[in-house]
């Protein structure tokens, strides 16, 4: 297993582990530039924000300071009511897809969605079966784009807690399953992003990251569980401060052939997000030598 105790060259910061700083929103070209200042080589910055500061001024940036993705957030959300809906979905997801490219991720994660309007407590459907269908059906036709630009796709299994609002693949074993399905030659354009607050308690994740292999580990991200949680979505631990085997884990996804970056991705609204930035920022550097 690589030894990260001695700098944070295979950190890699999500950014919204730090979209909120002192419990305001930040600008992603700010927080680049501190990203930059701590010597920080890699981030995964969210479509949003990068909208809200212009695609083709974020890979400037990006270009001039040196610092390159780990994954880019996110594709998905492609069960729909209707066909129009299908449709706007597989749109979206073109245009992340572009937007990824542009930005020279090496993925593209994708949160594949669950029952249409959930989000708003008002579910369209009921049907997960049908959902479930519709995630394969969107990302086979994602994929056919994909392969034609160059830009792997990374579903991104989702804890059972989220399965009626956010995704309707819950386990590695399932994501694995349906990139099998569509991608049976492991070619490298379909694979999962392995977050650990998601997998952590699976019983089958060490066979499951086994499984997957170097071709199919296209992104991995840390945080961890704490006890107790108070928020579900927004709670996310310090790697350190929780229940989580990150050390073991790792040596699992290593074993298994990926070398890639330790994504930090951490929801906080409760702890880290109220805190500086500055704050924030090195105690992810310190912990990703200590505890990841």
């Amino acid at each position: 297993m690589r030894d990260f105790s001695q700098d944070h060259n295979w950190l890699s910061i999500n950014t919204a582990t730090i979209r909120k700083q002192s419990g305001a929103e930040v600008p992603l070209d700010r927080i680049i530039d501190q990203c930059a200042e701590r010597g920080i080589r890699a981030i995964s910055p969210w479509r949003d924000q990068v909208a809200a500061v212009g695609l083709d001024k974020v890979a400037k940036q990006l270009k001039a300071h040196g610092i390159g993705l780990s994954g880019y957030c996110r594709g998905g959300f492609f069960p729909a009511p209707d066909a129009a809906g299908l449709k706007a979905a597989l749109d979206d997801n073109r245009r992340a897809i572009d937007e990824a490219k542009t930005l020279d991720a090496p993925c593209l994660v994708l949160v594949v969605g669950a029952l249409p309007g959930a989000l708003d407590g008002k579910a369209a459907y009921k049907d997960i079966a049908r959902a479930r269908n519709e995630v394969r059906d969107g990302i086979a036709a994602s994929l056919e784009y994909a392969r034609e630009v160059g830009m792997p796709l990374a579903i991104e299994p989702l804890h059972p807690m989220q399965a009626a609002d956010r995704a309707c693949i819950n386990t590695l074993e399932h994501a694995l399953d349906l990139c099998d399905e569509l991608d049976a030659g492991r070619s490298g354009m379909l694979g999962v992003a392995l977050d650990i607050y998601h997998v952590w308690w699976d019983p089958k994740l060490q066979q499951q990251i086994a499984r997957a292999g170097r071709e199919r580990l296209l992104a991995y991200h840390v945080c961890d569980w704490l006890t107790p949680t108070r928020d579900l979505l927004s709670d996310r631990g310090m790697m350190g401060d929780g229940v989580v085997e990150l050390k073991k884990i790792r040596g699992w996804v290593e074993d298994a052939g990926f070398a890639g970056f330790s994504e930090v991705e951490i929801f906080s609204n409760l702890d880290w997000w109220q805190r500086p930035g500055a704050e924030t920022l090195d105690a992810c550097i310190e912990r990703h030598k200590s505890a990841v």
